[in-house]
């Protein structure tokens, strides 16, 4: 079997038509405009019973050609609201003439008709992008011999494009039925940000007054601090009394708002994996001073050691064993790495009053895909693609394309930028949330994964300025047979430059802010905090609705890039024993 040629791995450039771009530096015009039928399902009121027990479950069910999309259905409720907004394209209802909107009650075995709201596709008006909404309004339903029903429905249908304010709330339907109920959320377009992360340093300085059960052993003190998940330690101190001493630097990773505890305990290392708790405090961290630079301005302060202790009636007792002395601050003059920092997206410190001035725009256009391989199966192989971009703290995801080995989004985002030696990622990934098979309430969700199929990465020291960069980019994974192309993406890029001098300038800094290299830390700490970041900025995207999935955002981010691997290791092999090869030629030359 022949394998993939070079070629299936070099950048492609594609044509763009002159609307977009067209050679002139205008917002908007980095995508192909895209015409698309929305309808905008409000609600219902006064929808007649239909079964024995007088009450009606209703649901909205759209269909024009071969498109069908349906909203969530309410339990025994006469008066629904959705508010829902379907988008479909024009290119999958060209050869059909009526829009049909019916309202249906569902059942165990057959769902009723309740009624039906009908258009002409050729009535329907056209709006442009800088409308506002159009107004929704109560239609009569109608039966199915075009009688009249009780009940009326409230919708807006209009045609529009992809700049619609109403597009990127929509769930955009391809030919096959979108179960809103499960899916809607999951498949619209979305704008996502990073919390602000610090660093929080504990300086463990030294105890007082520690209470050991045992007074005539000596003492193996070391105390372990807390914040969320994140667990450090200090070395065990190498005074053996009740006055240990440490003096040493405890690093942790936290979002903006901090309302996080900072939990320290003092420990005595009684015996080989057998610990005392000698005493321990929680210290609320929305209090804690910030430093911007390098002076030591946050003055230590003493904290209670706390033990609860059983009393008599089984109740536990505060008692005071000991004191500790710990100096605490946030720091806002270092960047927190979350990203490797080969393809860092973002430099500036944690603290806004150290940020400058943005140099430039950057805008993307995310126009399609081609030759995506199938993810899954359904009644056929088949794929549910969206992208994911990321650049500084501002994540966009785009709408899932169902069904389509060739989706087409043409969404425009952009970004600022405040360093031109920066990178942009974009991801493309499966949706797992469109798979049919599930075993039981929440548990496909619970289970499933979002497959990556491959992300490409843009350098914006490499683009000249205000310039539209389009081409076709391969996307691969790594996998352990080898490197497999699982399609091309093709976008377009432009940056522009508001400040041919301050961009200037950003040139003559060095990359990271003068903390790192005032106070830097060491390439250890750096790593396990980075672990740190990337899991606190997935926890906080997880928390969105939609979330975004935890395996989406390690992919981005290159969680697990910095370990040891075989592969890796012959590679590095490889370059090592060319750069010599070359030398030996050289010197050999300069011998003969």
């Amino acid at each position: 079997m022949q394998g993939p040629s070079e070629e299936d791995f070099l950048l492609k450039e594609i044509n763009i038509k002159p609307n977009v771009g067209g050679g002139k530096a205008t917002a908007g015009d980095t995508v192909e405009q895209m015409q698309y039928l929305h309808v905008y399902v409000v609600k219902a009121r006064v929808l007649p019973a239909k079964d024995i027990t007088g009450a009606i479950d209703p649901y909205v069910e759209i269909r024009v050609a071969s498109c069908n999309a349906i909203t969530q259905h309410f339990e025994k409720n006469s008066n629904p609201v959705w508010n829902q907004v379907f988008s479909f394209s024009k290119d999958h209802i060209q050869s059909c003439s009526v829009l049909d909107v019916t309202v249906k009650d569902k059942a165990f075995v057959e769902d009723d008709f309740v009624g039906r709201v009908s258009f002409d596709l050729s009535e329907i008006p056209f709006s442009i992008p800088r409308d506002v909404s159009l107004a929704p309004r109560w239609y009569r339903l109608k039966g199915r011999m075009g009688d009249r029903v009780e009940g009326e429905l409230m919708l807006a249908v209009w045609m529009g494009d992809q700049a619609n304010d109403a597009f990127p709330e929509a769930s955009n339907s391809h030919p096959r039925t979108v179960n809103v109920a499960d899916d809607f959320v999951n498949t619209t377009s979305k704008v996502y940000f990073s919390p602000r992360l610090w660093y929080l340093r504990v300086n463990v300085i030294e105890a007082l007054d520690l209470l050991p059960n045992d007074k005539s052993r000596s003492l193996e003190v070391y105390v372990k601090a807390i914040v969320g998940y994140q667990v450090m330690r200090t070395r065990v101190s190498a005074n053996k009394y009740t006055k240990p001493m440490w003096n040493e630097d405890l690093m942790f990773v936290v979002a903006e708002p901090v309302e996080e505890l900072l939990i320290l305990s003092v420990e005595d290392r009684i015996a080989p994996n057998k610990d005392e708790v000698l005493g321990r405090c929680d210290i609320p961290l929305q209090y804690v001073d910030r430093r911007l630079d390098h002076r030591p301005v946050v003055k230590p302060r003493w904290y209670n050691l706390e033990n609860h202790v059983p009393d008599e009636r089984e109740m536990k007792e505060i008692q005071i064993s000991g004191r500790i002395l710990v100096g605490i601050c946030l720091e806002g003059g270092y960047h927190v790495l979350d990203e490797s920092t080969d393809y860092s997206s973002d430099h500036r410190p944690s603290a806004k009053q150290l940020w400058k001035s943005n140099i430039g725009i950057l805008e993307l256009g995310i126009l399609s895909a081609r030759n995506l391989l199938p993810m899954k199966k359904r009644r056929t192989s088949t794929t549910d693609a969206y992208c994911v971009a990321k650049y500084g703290e501002k994540w966009v995801r785009t709408r899932t394309i169902t069904d389509s080995f060739a989706p087409e989004w043409n969404e425009q985002h952009t970004w600022e930028v405040f360093d031109p030696n920066t990178v942009i990622t974009i991801g493309v990934f499966d949706n797992c949330n469109l798979q049919t098979p599930q075993v039981g309430y929440g548990y496909r969700s619970a289970l499933a994964k979002d497959s990556k199929i491959g992300k490409i990465r843009i350098r914006l020291s490499t683009l000249e300025t205000d310039r539209v960069y389009a081409h076709s980019y391969p996307l691969l994974v790594l996998l352990p047979s080898g490197v497999k192309k699982m399609g091309e993406i093709e976008l377009s890029v432009r940056f522009t430059c508001s400040s041919l001098l301050n961009m200037t300038r950003m040139y003559s800094h060095p990359l990271l802010p003068k903390m790192h290299h005032l106070q830097p830390i060491t390439v250890s700490q750096i790593d396990i905090l980075r672990h740190n970041a990337t899991q606190v900025v997935s926890m906080s995207l997880s928390r969105a609705e939609p979330p975004m999935r935890k395996e989406v955002v390690e992919y981005m981010l290159d969680v697990g890039s910095n370990m040891w691997s075989i592969r890796k290791s012959k590679a590095n092999f490889y370059r090592i024993m060319n750069v010599l090869a070359k030398l030996i030629c050289i010197f050999k030359h300069c011998v003969s």
